[in-house]
């Protein structure tokens, strides 16, 4: 049992509005190139790097805060590239199919 299923047991008569029943839409401008998911190790420990976005930085800062509250786990964003502390290509790469990017895998 969902907490939508509890809402509704807990109040029968509420008939949810337009808002309710909108998916969560991207608020990040997706575009056609495919963005670049790659692994690397530096200094002996294992990033993930996510490259190739031609939007607006603040679009892409926001979505590295994103995948960082996702997975739990520290990251930064510096020179036009998102960079995540271990190696979570697949998530990362599920996560932002969901999102509506198209996602390339570089790399092993």
């Amino acid at each position: 049992m969902d907490l939508q299923d509890q809402l509704k047991n807990l109040f029968p008569d509420h008939v949810p509005s337009e808002e309710d029943q909108k998916e969560e839409q991207s608020n990040v401008w997706l575009q056609d190139e495919p963005l670049l998911c790659k692994y690397e190790k530096r200094k002996g420990k294992p990033v993930t790097i996510i490259a190739g976005y031609n939007g607006a930085d603040n679009d892409f800062k926001t979505l590295a805060k994103e995948i960082k509250t996702m997975l739990s786990v520290g990251g930064s964003f510096k020179n036009d590239e998102i960079l995540i502390q271990g190696d979570y290509r697949d998530k990362i790469m599920d996560f932002l199919k969901k999102k509506g990017f198209n996602v390339k895998r570089v790399g092993g």
